[in-house]
This record gives structure tokens, C-alpha cells and sequence, in this order.
């Protein structure tokens, strides 16, 4: 009888019921919806649009951030460029069929090829295109109003009713109040008969703030890469350091520092360097105390402080932070010619740590002033060995204690030229052994002594000789500037909260029809309705069913065919034909 009223078939109730439960259920989230291109219109425009759509898709999204993850492992694994271009160049002295493969692929540079700025970029555009809209979208949903009750509501997937004697008014406003006081977002629906109520927003807040977050974070990191600076010096107690590129024993910056106009002008002077270190048990020789004291000054003519330095505790200048990052020890040297004339008075040579126990190594050169037994201009070099805590005779050349408990200094001598005016760049800490010979001793090897502070070494035939005065310490420093680092930190922090709500916060909700039934008492439904299916929903429901049905008054007994429950009874029922997001 009604079909024939209403001019519907059976079908047509059902399509348009699944209709109004699709709309019920739509924007539970505001990911795009996917439309397949209009093939047989695809143009230059309809072509750009596709390629769009996929780019700031967040599958597309995903497999970007993990190329960009994928392509900083070479980064990690294959010497780099910018971080120490001799490994670099001994990696191409020694693999001559991957170095030039390498080179056209821009492993030794990877942060700055070609490949990896793409896929940045690409990730930075996907993302920004993603979020926009969607941004956009969500807020409209914030500014609307909760979608209108279906028409069936015993088709979602939570469900109850029950009968009251309260007027389907006073229902209403009681679910509305109840809504609001748990947190819910509920207005009145546009047809009158029910309450619409939304809750957890905040799980599309936190995914948009994690999509945020990434941006912000590739920014920092961009910008951290770009304007970074990180120089090394190590310097001598007593020995001063000013914020100038020359002063740095090695330095490095990213693409887009000008080391004349960004570095920060300061200058400090190391006074003293003070370490002390376990004695007994198994952790003996591990630092307890390890610091450095200095006095700084920013700008020309800044004040002069104090600041003791220690690991993990840098003194920060205008934006630059100055680590302590090593120690060692320098063997105080006198050196006098053939004549007896000294050409080395009382200088201290640094010599590079081998092990925790600071066994020590590296070269002493005398480029000017020292004549040989025949009066020629020559040069001297030394090969050296320092042990801070020598085991005594017999024992092996290891320090057995980092602090200056015995210390010892072994060196081997040669002379000649030390090339250091050929204009080509060596370490000061080896011997270029290509124009120099040995000095020989009276078994005819290389000559080479033993020396306790105050012995001296005398050079063979009358070639002068050299006195170990005593031992003096050294800190290495490294200097360094991140430039938006906060901000990675922070988008870091952002990142995890937005996650963490994107996962756990369930996006719902629940709709409340009072109607007065054919017998004149009131019907009420509640239903509900998540974005993904989860236990919770029929809970929650239950529990605002039994809270709602506390504040109405008891309805008059039903008449004998009426089936319908006097008190809530929530249950799932499956949602035939909708479709659950």
C-alpha cells in the first residue's frame, strides 16, 4: 500500500536508505576522496591533474619518506666529501672500478646530489599538497554542524531503544545537555526529531600536526645542512683560539655559509686542563674528572670571562657551541745543532692519542735554523712515542694509565729535507720520509733512544741533540653551529604527540531520535557510529544510553503485543549495505 503511495519499489528504499547511511558516515576523517581520471577526456591539464593527485597522495607520501630514508644509508656507509675528502680520495685510490661508478652517481656527495635533492623536494611538495586541502577541509567540518540522524537508525553498527513517558522535547534537551557534558560536539538536527553529536576531533588534529611536524622538521634540517659550520682545533695550555677560519686545524660548512660574514667573533684562551681517572678495579683508567677551564670574550672588545668546559657541557657563544672532545699530551723539546746552538727552545709537540690509556705518537720537525757537523743547512725529524705511564724496562711500549704517573718519550731521528717548502699540503703529525735519511747508530740501523723527563738524546757524529724538558697537556675543542636545530626538535616532539593521538583517539558519533509512538508514549533510539570498527563504540553508547535513561521517567506499561524494552538494551547490529570507515 505504501509502495504504491510513495511511487518506490522495495530496491529503491533500500539504495536510498544505504544513501543516508553513507552520508552519516562520510568526513569521519578528511582524506581525499579518490576519483579515477576521466580517461577519454585526459588532456596536457587532465594529465597534470592525475600526476597531482598521485603526488600528494598519502601512499605516495610514504614511499617518499622512505626513499629518503633508503638513499641517506650510501650517506651513512661511503665516505663523503664534505666530511673527510682523504678517506674519499684513498677510497678512489683503491677501488678503481667502483670510485669512477660512485663518482657518476653522486655516492661521495649524497646530501647534495642530484638523486637525493629530488626526492626532498618531491617529499616537501607531497607533503604540503596533502596537508592544505585537508586542512582546509577540516576546518569547514569544524565550522558545520554534526550530519543529520539516518533515517533507520537500527542499521549502525551500535544500537538501542527504549520507551519513556517523557515528552520527546524534554528527551531532546536532556541527550543534548548530557552530550555537551561529555565532551561532545551535539546540536539539534535540522529535521527536529533528533541530536546530532561528534567527538574526537583530535585524532584528525594529531594527524594533521604529525604531517605539519615532517615539514617542519625537513625545513630545520634543510636549513641546519645548508648554514651548518663545524671546525676542530686543539690548543695548548696557556694557547689561545680566535673565531677565524685560519685558526681552525680543520673545517667544514654547509653549502650556503660564508665563513667571512657568518662566523660569530669570539675568542677564548684554554688555562687548564684538568682530568683525573679511576685507579683500582675494572674500571680503572676511566675519566672521573675531565674539564677544561678557560676565559672567553664575545666581540672585539667584549668582557673577559670565565667557563669551565666539560663533556656534554659546552660553553655556547652567540649561536656557536664549543665542545671538549679530546686530550692528550705534549712532550716539552730542546734542540740544539751541531754547534750547540739551540734551534728548538723548550717547545711543545703535540702528539695524537692511540688508545684509552693515551699512548701517544706523532713527529717533531725542525725546518729552519739547525746546520749539521759540516756546517750545511738541514733539517730534522723525529719519529715519536710518548707513554704517559710506562711499565719500566721490559714491559711493552703501552701506557698502562692515562694520567702522567711515569711518563716516557721514545724517538727515532732522520734528516734531510722534510718537504715542507715543496707547497704541498702534509700532516704535521707524520714524517714525509721520501728526502730524508736515517740517522744511523753504531749498529748501523736506525737510531733511536728511550727518554725520561730531563734525559737527552745525543744525535750520532756530533749532530747535535735533543733534551725532553718535561710534558705539557692539550685539549682538542670542536666548534660548532646547527642552525635549526630547536625547530627539528621540536617538530621531533610534535611529531610523536600527533601520532600518538592520530592512533589512539577514536573519531565517533551518536545520534538520539525522540519520537511520540503510534500509542502516544515517547520512543527513544540512540545509535552510533566510528570511523573504524572497535569495541568501545557499542560501550560508550551504552553508558550515555544509561545516563539518559537515569534522567527520564519511567514509561507506562506497554501494551501486550508491544514488544519494545522498557530499558536500554545496546547492542551491534550489522549495518547492511553501509559501509564502515
Amino acid at each position: 500500500m505504501s509502495n504504491t503511495t510513495t511511487g518506490k519499489t522495495p530496491a529503491d528504499k533500500t539504495a536510498g536508505d544505504d544513501q543516508d547511511l553513507g552520508a552519516a558516515g562520510s568526513q569521519l576523517s578528511t582524506a581525499p576522496k579518490e576519483e579515477a581520471p576521466n580517461l577519454p577526456s585526459l588532456g596536457v591539464i587532465g594529465w597534470a591533474r592525475w600526476f597531482w593527485r598521485q603526488l600528494t597522495s598519502m601512499r605516495v607520501a610514504l614511499l617518499l619518506l622512505l626513499l629518503l630514508s633508503l638513499g641517506a644509508i650510501p650517506g651513512s656507509l661511503i665516505p663523503q666529501d664534505g666530511v673527510d675528502a682523504m678517506k674519499v680520495q684513498e677510497f678512489r685510490d683503491n677501488h678503481d672500478l667502483l670510485g669512477p661508478v660512485y663518482d657518476k652517481l653522486g655516492l661521495f656527495h649524497v646530501y647534495s646530489s642530484v638523486w637525493f635533492s629530488a626526492i626532498y623536494i618531491l617529499l616537501f611538495v607531497s607533503l604540503i599538497g596533502c596537508i592544505v586541502p585537508r586542512t582546509w577541509q577540516f576546518v569547514g567540518q569544524l565550522r558545520g554542524r554534526p550530519p543529520r540522524a539516518p533515517r533507520r537508525l537500527d542499521r549502525l553498527p551500535a544500537y538501542t531503544t527504549w520507551r519513556t513517558g517523557a515528552e520527546p522535547e524534554e528527551v531532546r534537551e536532556a541527550a543534548l545537555k548530557l552530550l555537551k557534558k561529555r565532551r561532545f560536539r551535539a546540536d539539534a538536527d535540522a529535521a527536529g526529531d533528533a541530536v546530532a553529536a561528534e567527538k574526537g576531533y583530535l585524532r584528525e588534529v594529531g594527524n594533521l600536526a604529525f604531517h605539519i611536524a615532517l615539514i617542519v622538521m625537513l625545513i630545520a634540517f634543510a636549513w641546519g645542512q645548508l648554514f651548518k659550520y663545524e671546525g676542530n682545533k686543539l690548543i695548548l695550555e696557556g694557547d689561545g683560539f680566535s673565531n677565524t677560519l685560519t685558526q681552525y686545524d680543520d673545517f667544514k660548512s654547509g653549502n650556503l655559509f660564508d665563513a667571512a660574514h657568518d662566523l660569530a667573533p669570539f675568542s677564548f684562551t684554554l688555562k687548564d686542563f684538568h682530568g683525573t681517572y679511576e685507579a683500582t678495579g675494572p674500571n680503572r683508567g676511566t675519566p672521573r674528572v675531565y674539564e677544561a677551564k678557560v676565559t672567553y670574550s664575545e666581540g672585539a672588545d667584549g668582557a673577559e670571562k670565565t667557563k669551565t668546559i666539560e663533556v656534554n657541557k659546552p660553553l655556547d657563544i652567540d649561536g656557536s657551541k664549543v665542545y671538549l672532545v679530546s686530550h692528550g699530551y705534549a712532550p716539552i723539546l730542546t734542540v740544539k745543532d751541531a754547534k750547540g746552538d739551540v734551534v728548538m727552545d723548550k717547545q711543545a709537540v703535540a702528539l695524537l692519542p692511540l688508545d684509552a690509556n693515551v699512548t701517544s705518537s706523532g713527529a717533531v720537525k725542525v725546518m729552519d735554523g739547525y746546520r749539521n757537523a759540516k756546517g750545511e743547512k738541514e733539517q730534522l725529524g723525529f719519529n715519536a712515542f710518548f707513554l704517559p705511564t710506562y711499565g719500566g724496562k721490559g714491559s711493552t711500549m703501552l701506557s698502562s694509565f692515562p694520567a702522567l704517573i711515569n711518563p716516557m718519550l721514545a724517538l727515532s731521528a732522520y734528516h734531510g729535507d722534510l718537504g715542507v717548502d715543496a707547497g704541498i699540503p702534509q700532516s704535521i703529525y707524520q714524517l714525509d720520509k721520501t728526502n730524508l735519511e736515517e740517522f744511523k747508530g753504531s749498529d748501523g740501523k736506525l737510531f733511536k733512544q728511550q727518554l725520561k723527563v730531563g734525559d737527552t738524546m745525543t744525535l750520532p757524529n756530533g749532530a747535535g741533540s735533543v733534551t725532553f724538558n718535561g710534558v705539557q697537556e692539550w685539549a682538542g675543542f670542536q666548534v660548532t653551529q646547527q642552525p635549526g636545530s630547536g625547530w627539528a626538535l621540536g617538530g621531533a616532539v610534535i611529531a610523536i604527540l600527533g601520532l600518538a593521538g592520530s592512533l589512539f583517539i577514536r573519531r565517533r558519533r551518536v545520534w538520539v531520535r525522540a519520537v511520540r509512538g503510534a500509542d502516544g508514549v515517547t520512543v527513544v533510539e540512540m545509535a552510533g557510529l566510528g570511523r573504524s570498527e572497535s569495541a568501545k563504540v557499542p560501550e560508550e553508547l551504552g553508558d550515555l544510553a544509561g545516563a539518559l535513561y537515569d534522567q527520564t521517567p519511567e514509561a507506562p506499561d506497554a501494551p501486550e503485543n508491544d514488544d519494545t524494552p522498557d530499558s536500554p538494551d545496546t547492542h551491534v547490529v550489522p549495518a547492511e549495505g553501509a559501509e564502515t570507515k
